[in-house]
């Protein structure tokens, strides 16, 4: 199936490992041209030159620094026609109550302001070109929430709506929106929510009715066909790949 992508100008951030690195690869795999984004200079340029990407250096806790990014991107590649907004996760903890303002502000703008941020940036070219396919990287706690990350569960949610709404508005300029909700795959911050991988696969044999982690690679399969031409009807969907953990219908 080509899907379209070839010599499309496509932004990934926090793609110096794990999902987002696997989304780039994909991407790069079907012939765009991508640009890959982290907060460490050695990682992403490492990364960049294993997948055959362009490396940027840029802190998504920097709200004002977004625009700057796919200004450069612009400058270096193209005008951005396909982003990936990828993020960290925002500290774990058992309390729902006991996180800091300070904490809650931080995963506002690392969760929110940021991808906003990114969007506002990259959408008025889109719109002009006749061509734009956004990806938002969520969790599949914006359905069920997950005991533990309140921070998560509350910020990533506010994303869903968000891109809804911008969704309907931007659909007859041929841009979409669209957002893919994690299940338990095999990177290394679940492997740091459970002590290690072996561990985390273990649990996933109990709980996960596919009887075992995701894969990035499966994560960037479904990423992928988001940001295609060939998804083009579909916009302010989002889609789990979960192996069938979640479940809810909605």
């Amino acid at each position: 199936m080509d899907l379209g992508l070839k010599g499309r100008v496509a932004l990934v951030t926090a793609a110096s490992q794990g999902i987002g690195r696997a989304i780039a690869a994909e991407l790069v795999a079907e012939g765009a041209r991508v640009a890959v984004s982290s907060r460490s200079r050695e990682r992403i340029d490492a990364a960049a030159g294993e997948i055959g990407a362009t490396p940027f250096v840029y802190d998504s806790a920097d709200v004002g620094g977004a625009s700057k990014l796919v200004a450069q991107v612009a400058s270096a590649l193209g005008p951005v026609e396909v982003l990936v907004c990828n993020t960290g996760g925002p500290p774990l903890g058992p309390d729902p109550l006991g996180f800091a303002r300070e904490q809650w502000e931080a995963a506002y703008r690392e969760l929110v302001l940021s991808p906003i941020a990114m969007v506002e940036a990259a959408m008025p070219d889109m719109r002009d070109r006749g061509f734009g396919r956004v990806v938002n990287v969520a969790s599949s706690s914006v359905r069920e929430p997950l005991d533990g990350l309140m921070l998560s569960n509350a910020h990533r949610a506010s994303m869903v709506t968000a891109f809804k709404t911008i969704a309907r508005q931007v659909a007859g300029d041929g841009v979409t929106l669209n957002t893919l909700l994690t299940g338990r795959i095999a990177t290394q911050r679940l492997a740091d929510n459970h002590g290690s991988l072996d561990a985390a696969r273990e649990q996933a044999r109990k709980d996960v009715p596919a009887a075992r982690l995701g894969e990035p690679e499966e994560m960037a399969a479904a990423a992928v066909f988001l940001c295609s031409a060939r998804a083009g009807y579909v916009t302010g969907e989002t889609l789990a790949v979960d192996g069938g953990l979640m479940r809810s219908v909605f």
